[in-house]
This record gives C-alpha cells, sequence and structure tokens, in this order.
C-alpha cells in the first residue's frame, strides 16, 4: 500500500519517467497486417491517417521507425494544369514501369468544391484496370480546402504505403519501389509538390498559348523533368521551342546547373514512356551521387578504385565577389597579400590570389555580364564559388573519374591563372559543390 506523505513535507520527490507507452492492441494488429502486405490492412490504416483518427499518429510512429533503416521509394510528383494529361501519363507510366518489376503507390488529389465540399475523384475509374494487381495500390484524395495542389495528409498517406510495402516478402531488392504523386490542375503558385517528391515532371500540352508565360514565375521553376504530351498534336514542336527559349533566359541555366529535359508523350498511346522513365533514371541516379540504375535492373563490373601516390590537399577555396578592390581591404587588415591578380580572358574573371598557410584563398571578380561567375553571384550573391583539390597526375585522375561515370564540366582539361591546369567536378557528382581538381608538378608548384 502506497503510504500518504506528511502535509509538512516541503521536498517533493523527482517522479520516474513514465514508459513507452505501447500501442494499442487494435493498431498493434492493424499494423502487423499492413507490413505482411495485406492490402485491406494498408486501405484501413490510410484512411485512418487521412481522416486524421486518434490511432493515426501511432500508425505514422510506427511507419517511421519501420522505414529508418529501409531502402527508400523514389517519389515522382506529376503536375501541370488541367487538361494536361496527367491521369493518362500516371496510367502510361504505371504501366511500364510494372513491365520492369517496380511496384508502384499512386495519390491522386483531386480539388474538393468550394460549395459542397466533394470531389468527382475520376482517377478510381482511369486506373481501375490495375484493380487486381497486387503491385499496385492506388489512392484516390480530395483537397479538402488545402492549398498547393496537394491534400493536407498526402506526405503521411505517403509514408504509410511506403512502410507497407518496406518489408513485404515479394521485394527486389535490384528493383525500385516508386510512388506517382499527382497533382489538381495547378498555376503558377500551386507547388506544394516539391516539397514532397524526389523529381517533378511537369506536364505541358500544344494550344496553351500565353499561359506558358504566366506559369514560368512558379510551376516551370520547379520541374525536374519537362513532359511535353499529346505530341500528336499540332503545336507541339511550337510548346518545345517555347520551353527552350524560357529556360534559357531564366536564372535556372547557370554554370553548374543543367537545365530539365525535355521529353514529348502521347500518353495515351504510350509513346515516349519509356524516354520519360529513361530520363528519370538519369535524374534519380545523378541524385543518389552515382550510376546506379534504379528503376530498371543492371549489373555491371565494378570499378576498381582510383590509384594515388598521394591523397589530394587542398589548394584553395574559390570565393565570388563583386569587385576585388573592395574585397582585398578585409584581407589587408588581416595580414594577407596579394600573390598575384591576372585575368583569364575565356572564364571572363579576374582572379586574386592570396596565400594562407599551405593553402591559398581565391578571389573571383566577373568581367563580363554574362560569364559564370557574373550568373553566380547574379544567382546566389557573394560567397563560395568552389573548393580545389590538388593532385598529382591530373590526367589520370580524370580519366580514372570518367571510368566510374564521375559527371565533368568539361570533358578537357583547361589553362586557368598562372598556367596552371584544372579541370571541375559537376556539383550532381560532387554532393552540391563545384570541386576543382588542379596539378600539382613533381617540385609541389602548380603549373
Amino acid at each position: 500500500m502506497q503510504s500518504a506523505q506528511s502535509p509538512d513535507e516541503s521536498v517533493q520527490p523527482t517522479p520516474a519517467a513514465a514508459p513507452a507507452r505501447a500501442p494499442a492492441p487494435v493498431v498493434a494488429r492493424l499494423f502487423a497486417s499492413l507490413r505482411d502486405g495485406e492490402t485491406r490492412a494498408l486501405a484501413r490504416a490510410v484512411s485512418l491517417v487521412e481522416d486524421c483518427a486518434p490511432e493515426s499518429a501511432t500508425i505514422l510512429k510506427l511507419c517511421r521507425a519501420a522505414l529508418s533503416n529501409s531502402p527508400r521509394a523514389l517519389r515522382i510528383g506529376v503536375t501541370g494544369p488541367a487538361g494536361a494529361g496527367k491521369s493518362t501519363l500516371v496510367d502510361a507510366l504505371t504501366r511500364e514501369l510494372r513491365a520492369r518489376g517496380s511496384r508502384v503507390g499512386i495519390v491522386a488529389v483531386d480539388p474538393s468544391s468550394p460549395f459542397s465540399g466533394g470531389a468527382i475523384l475520376g482517377d478510381r475509374i482511369r486506373l481501375e484496370k490495375f484493380a487486381g494487381d497486387r503491385g499496385v495500390y492506388m489512392r484516390s484524395m480530395a483537397t479538402r480546402g488545402h492549398l498547393g495542389g496537394l491534400s493536407e495528409a498526402t506526405d503521411d498517406v505517403l509514408t504509410v504505403i511506403e512502410a507497407a510495402w518496406s518489408s513485404s516478402p515479394d521485394a527486389e531488392n535490384s528493383v525500385r519501389d516508386v510512388l506517382l504523386i499527382e497533382t489538381t490542375g495547378v498555376g503558377q503558385g500551386e507547388i506544394a509538390v516539391v516539397g514532397l517528391a524526389d523529381l517533378v515532371a511537369v506536364v505541358l500540352v500544344p494550344g496553351m498559348g500565353d499561359s506558358i508565360q504566366s506559369l514560368k514565375a512558379g510551376i516551370l521553376e520547379i520541374a525536374s523533368v519537362f513532359v511535353l504530351n499529346k505530341a500528336d498534336r499540332e503545336g507541339i514542336d511550337r510548346l518545345e521551342s517555347e520551353v527552350s527559349e524560357m529556360l534559357v533566359l531564366s536564372a535556372v541555366v547557370a554554370h553548374e546547373v543543367e537545365p530539365p529535359p525535355i521529353v514529348k508523350t502521347v500518353a495515351t498511346t504510350g509513346e515516349g514512356v519509356s524516354n520519360l522513365l529513361a530520363a528519370l533514371d538519369s535524374l534519380a541516379s545523378r541524385k543518389a551521387g552515382n550510376r546506379q540504375r534504379v528503376l530498371q535492373k543492371t549489373s555491371s563490373p565494378k570499378a576498381a578504385p582510383l590509384s594515388h601516390p598521394q591523397p589530394p590537399v587542398l589548394d584553395h577555396l574559390g570565393i565570388a565577389v563583386c569587385s576585388l578592390e573592395n574585397s582585398l581591404s578585409l584581407y589587408a587588415a588581416l595580414g594577407l597579400t596579394v600573390a598575384a591578380v591576372e585575368e583569364v580572358a575565356h572564364e571572363q574573371v579576374r582572379v586574386a590570389m592570396l596565400p594562407v598557410g599551405e593553402s591559398r584563398i581565391e578571389l573571383l571578380e566577373a568581367t563580363a555580364p554574362d560569364s559564370p561567375v557574373a550568373k553566380f553571384l547574379g544567382k546566389r550573391g557573394e560567397g563560395l564559388h568552389h573548393i580545389a583539390l590538388k593532385v598529382q597526375n591530373l590526367h589520370a585522375t580524370v580519366e580514372g573519374l570518367k571510368s566510374r561515370g564521375i559527371r565533368l564540366v568539361s570533358e578537357s582539361i583547361q589553362i586557368g591563372a598562372g598556367g596552371h591546369r584544372y579541370v571541375f567536378v559537376h556539383p550532381s557528382s560532387a554532393n552540391g559543390v563545384l570541386l576543382e581538381l588542379v596539378e600539382e608538378s613533381e617540385h609541389g608548384d602548380l603549373h
């Protein structure tokens, strides 16, 4: 029996931490069935999460824990204006992905009526042909007044679907599961899908006229790939030209950024869908930092490790500045002196080198408004432009990187300030950093 504390006691004992509460038996059984691949359990769990039921928080916690050490599915957003053929394209993508062995989860979002609150959810009709396919799970959802082209519960529903498949016994390690997220017919500000998807396919069609210009400020800037659907219609070449010109004029095209690919499709016949998947496959592989294909089975021998007599060392940090003169005052106050100032004509840049111990700081000032450094400054402002590593044999290093599929900004070795030889590794292969490799001579000097 617990004894009562006397009223005059002033010191209260510190309560012990409450043990973690086990999930309710009903939720535990539902989660176990979901993990066993039972479609009805998956549908029930998705409904609870979508309706924000009291059990939803526990279900999501269990799903996220299950996914913490599991391979993740590839999330592909499919967005674009109403009438672009997004649902038909999702149908075509699903058929192609199933032929390749990928399981496909589909979350299709339709707008809710501002008057009645209802939604047609027509994707259930369009995709009913997959009703008997256990490798396809489709959920049609209404926005329920949520803005951005998605439902508020979209991310949670995707998490439940992914957790249901992550331990399924028919999973194939060589083929990645894919989650397709179809948004409502969207305009320039409805870009919530970019926060949920690994890749975003923006679907456009001929005959949009000047409306493509109104989309520029938002939806066109989130595209991983542009899909020009209904390519059998008149005006497809004009649309392709308009999109290409817009990319050239936009800030997306910078020195270290490659514009999104443009793929033509006819979703009703499946024409061009395999090309679209190839483009998505390549983009997903680059994002993962390797050339392993994730949407199809491949087997290739592993490359031998690069051989370096000595590992690379840090040579310098490149910093883009608006003005060398204004920037040098800081470094002069720190006691650093300029070793050399040189203009590199073919790069349209002035360079000031400041020795710092065994390394250096390289200040970069653009000499032309359309130079790579000027584009960098226009997009990101002053700051770190690149990191440079010094290697002993640049040619051998470059050949070794190419054999591994490492992407370079330029395939040939360039000559920079002071006559040194250099090459840039593309940020897509260097975790988002522009990496420069420079050559060290036998005497330890750059040449």
